[in-house]
């Protein structure tokens, strides 16, 4: 955890705390996810293994990237490419953003290419809201985050009717 200092909090959820942190080798900012693994029956909780094991596997400009993963003693790091804003303080932040079609229309073909390279990889999100969508304040760049209630779907179902065929 040597390579990575905390410079502020910036966000914190159920299993955690998001800070926003410097990669001392590399000078980069990053989001620094710290899981709590405070009851060590339980281990790592499985909101956890799954982001970390869906975001390994997707690539793609609208999803944000999963950098690394680092484990110490009753800590779970992830490690995050770093997006200074959320769609919700975005549009607290800036009401006319409503009356601006371009940019609402930037925003939303960057959201649907986000889901549609997830549902491509069978990959169901499952809590997309204003919070999970991050942005570049520089380039505008919308990126899907937080994938821990999403889930991996298999090969689909055949529907079953109570009706009986003649």
């Amino acid at each position: 955890m040597d390579q990575y200092e905390k410079v502020e909090k910036i966000g914190e959820g159920t299993y955690g705390v998001v800070y926003k942190a410097r990669d001392r080798v590399t000078n980069e900012t990053i989001a620094l996810k710290k899981i709590r693994l405070e009851q060590e029956d339980e281990g790592v909780p499985s909101t956890a293994i799954r982001e970390i094991s869906l975001l390994k596997e997707m690539q793609h400009g609208n999803i944000v990237r999963l950098q690394d993963v680092v484990h110490s003693e009753k800590r779970l790091y992830l490690v995050f490419e770093y997006l200074d804003l959320d769609l919700k303080k975005h549009m607290d932040s800036s009401p006319e953003f409503a009356n601006d079609p371009r940019l609402v229309k930037t925003f939303l073909y960057q959201i649907l290419r986000g889901i549609a390279y997830c549902h491509s990889h069978r990959v169901l999100h499952r809590d997309l809201k204003p919070q999970n969508l991050l942005i570049d304040r520089r380039t505008n760049a919308l990126k899907l985050a937080d994938f821990g209630l999403a889930r991996a779907f298999g090969i689909p179902v055949r529907t079953f009717t109570h009706e009986i065929p003649r």
